[in-house]
């Protein structure tokens, strides 16, 4: 038998991107290959500092609205509430920085979240005297209850995923979304593990703070993402200050007019030399890729997939999550004695790249997988368990 994904919506973009055959890729949540149009974009932004002169003071600022504009339009949002920022910690670090936590309020966090997410409100924590609560969930189900259960009269802050990293159980972000509202708590997102392949109504939800680093699910280059920042914060303190956020930094003969103002919206918390035109032209290109296809279209394509996996890996005798209870691009598969040691090893021998993550085995295909692909997964397994 085969893992059938005649179901998917989008037929596999394999030739888009430099894999070759004997490769199967099944690790979107570790890191996205870049596609061949990323990389051309990357290697044209590098060369425009090849002759600098032709690199004007206006092009520090288009490279930069160019994706600030792409990433609003992925996400459903205006570009004014879009800052770019280098990495997740830093946009966290931008939403504790704008947040009050207080003496014997609490911050609520999932059981074993990612750290980015959770460092720095463990840190704002001690200094204001605050508690950092991670929430866990019952063993078979998604994380909403749990998180839900977790919001009371004395929560600040609800710092949470769409879906979890290790294996895709998912929050109800409407839900939660709703809850902080009614105590009074802010929402601060991390959807580094879901935005571009599932998708967030955003005033639904309404976050305080949302970030995405895009070389995961935005298919884009490291050392770049996009945080949502909620109007109602536009006046904030940012972590750090350049001349480039300033108001009236285009007119570069004036820059020593030091002024107090700042660039509209969430541009205040751009990070410092964001005109880096290898990465805002290489994201700004993987941003085409999705908004393509469109987030639906590619979340259900990915459903089918992970679904066609999961059917084939019960006959192994492997479980996992319904879809619903996981997000439909995430699969963990788990194994009725625990992860079998060197696992992960002994399909990279086979050219099968998954990951390891806590007893289960992450497998997170995108659209450059095809069914050869799950084949190979599928077979190396039953070799395995054998």
């Amino acid at each position: 038998m085969r893992a059938c994904w005649a179901d998917a919506m989008i037929g596999s973009q394999r030739h888009l991107f430099s894999i070759p055959r004997e490769v199967h890729y099944l690790s979107c949540a570790y890191m996205a290959p870049l596609s061949q149009a990323v990389s051309a974009a990357m290697v044209e932004g590098a060369r425009l500092k090849e002759q600098p002169w032709d690199f004007r003071p206006p092009d520090f600022f288009r490279v930069v609205e160019d994706f600030r504009s792409k990433a609003a339009g992925l996400a459903g949002v205006d570009a004014d509430c879009i800052a770019v920022v280098p990495s997740v910690s830093y946009a966290i670090s931008v939403a504790a920085n704008n947040l009050s936590l207080g003496p014997g309020r609490k911050v609520v966090t999932l059981g074993d979240q990612f750290p980015s997410n959770v460092y720095p409100w463990q840190e704002k924590a001690k200094r204001e005297g605050g508690e950092v609560i991670a929430v866990q969930r019952p063993s078979q189900d998604c994380w909403t209850g749990a998180v839900l259960d977790a919001i009371g009269e004395d929560t600040a802050i609800v710092a949470v995923p769409n879906c979890h990293w290790a294996d895709g159980r998912v929050v109800d972000l409407v839900r939660v979304g709703e809850r902080c509202r009614e105590v009074g708590a802010a929402l601060v997102l991390d959807l580094t593990q879901s935005l571009g392949a599932m998708p967030l109504d955003f005033p639904a939800v309404k976050p305080d703070f949302a970030v995405a680093a895009c070389y995961k699910w935005l298919m884009g280059p490291y050392g770049i993402g996009m945080l949502y920042v909620d109007p109602k914060h536009h006046g904030g303190e940012p972590i750090e200050h350049n001349w480039i956020n300033r108001a009236g930094s285009e007119d570069f003969a004036r820059l020593v007019d030091y002024r107090e103002d700042f660039q509209p919206g969430a541009r205040r918390f751009d990070m410092g030399e964001k005109s880096n035109a290898p990465l805002l032209m290489g994201a700004g290109a993987a941003l085409d890729f999705l908004t393509g296809h469109g987030v639906d279209a590619i979340a259900e394509t990915l459903a089918a997939k992970t679904q066609a996996i999961a059917d084939e890996a019960a006959t192994l005798g492997l479980g996992a999550a319904p879809l619903g209870t996981r997000a439909a691009h995430f699969l963990g598969l788990e194994f009725p004695g625990g992860l079998p040691a060197g696992l992960p090893e002994k399909l990279a021998e086979a050219q099968v790249f998954v990951s390891a993550r806590g007893q289960s085995l992450r497998v997170t295909p995108h659209l450059y997988n095809d069914e050869a692909d799950s084949a190979a997964l599928l077979d190396t397994l039953r070799q395995v368990l054998a």
